[in-house]
């Protein structure tokens, strides 16, 4: 699973982000969030909804993209995982999107599995989408640009965990889809990182007083269902899969999080460098839970979303 972390899954039915002194600048867009899990009162920004920064989201991402294959073996594997459950539908898609495409990833795996006429790729970095084979994009999920009914089938591999106003993107996403069209989709959720988040919170306690936003929520997986009804999708269908990997140390962990692009774009996160001693004690505290190899584990929980748009065309006046 890579040169630096060993992988190992856990399956479920049912944003990783690194430290980052990345400044950022206030933008989003509004509506009734889900809940976030690891989100304490001191992390809680004074505008529940826009809890992220779009650009720093895209500076991190371009950033990404330059050094693109240091640490792109988990997408590559929840990208194998979401192929599979595609190759399980028995039908054709003739247009698909993929959400998020990072130079890719998800073409390379298809590679013509799962009944997909033509692959429009959208990445919201520049970097990611001029890897990609054409047609592609430079565009975000929040705001597809997209006439309706464009598509047979729309796939996002870890790409929606970091998008402020879900349920509208999700509301954005059924319409984007022909009749009878599917959405499937894989993000980061629930307890995400619970190990690093700890460390870094008790660190900071320690070392200055008091804990700041180092680690983004992620959506509560009880809730996506919910939110996948309420943006007007049927036959909703959440599964979870705990993906553990194992490190040499809590340092190398954060390096790849922040290859994967994944550093921390809270608005409310810190406007200051991490300081050496706090850092050292994160890493400290998280290396002392290594098991009897030496290795630590750092678990993400990733969900699947599985849903079909309606055939019925009154759904518009009553989802959005």
């Amino acid at each position: 699973m890579g040169a630096r972390g060993r992988a190992e899954s856990r399956r479920h039915g049912g944003a990783p982000v690194a430290p980052d002194d990345d400044r950022p600048s206030h933008s989003g867009s509004a509506a009734k969030p889900a809940r976030r899990q690891g989100m304490g009162s001191t992390l809680g920004p004074a505008d529940p909804v826009n809890l992220f920064d779009p650009r720093a989201l895209r500076r991190f991402r371009e950033r990404a993209a330059r050094r693109w294959g240091e640490a792109d073996f988990l997408v590559a594997d929840v990208a194998e995982r979401l192929a599979d459950r595609l190759d399980d539908v028995q039908r054709t898609f003739p247009a698909a999107l993929d959400l998020g495409c990072r130079g890719g990833v998800l073409a390379g795996v298809l590679k013509g599995r799962g009944g997909i006429g033509t692959l429009v790729q959208m990445d919201p970095a520049l970097g990611f989408a001029r890897h990609a084979a054409p047609p592609r994009l430079v565009a975000e999920a929040a705001l597809l640009p997209f006439k309706p009914a464009a598509f047979d089938l729309i796939l996002s591999v870890l790409d929606l965990h970091h998008v402020n106003d879900l349920p509208g993107a999700l509301v954005q996403i059924r319409r984007a889809l022909k009749p009878d069209g599917l959405l499937l989709a894989a993000l980061f959720a629930g307890e995400t990182l619970t190990g690093l988040r700890r460390a870094l919170m008790e660190a900071e306690l320690a070392e200055q007083g008091g804990a700041g936003s180092r680690v983004s929520p992620f959506a509560d997986p009880r809730d996506l269902g919910a939110l996948l009804q309420r943006a007007g999708f049927a036959a909703p269908v959440i599964d979870s899969d705990a993906i553990e990997v194992t490190y040499d140390s809590a340092l190398k962990l954060m390096r790849d999080l922040r290859a994967m692009g994944e550093g921390n774009a809270l608005i409310e996160r810190s406007r200051n460098f991490t300081r050496r001693a706090t850092m050292l004690r994160a890493i400290g505290l998280y290396d002392a839970a290594a098991d009897a190899s030496g290795r630590i584990t750092a678990r993400f929980e990733v969900v699947t979303l599985t849903a079909w748009a309606p055939l019925e065309s009154a759904v518009d006046r009553g989802a959005g």
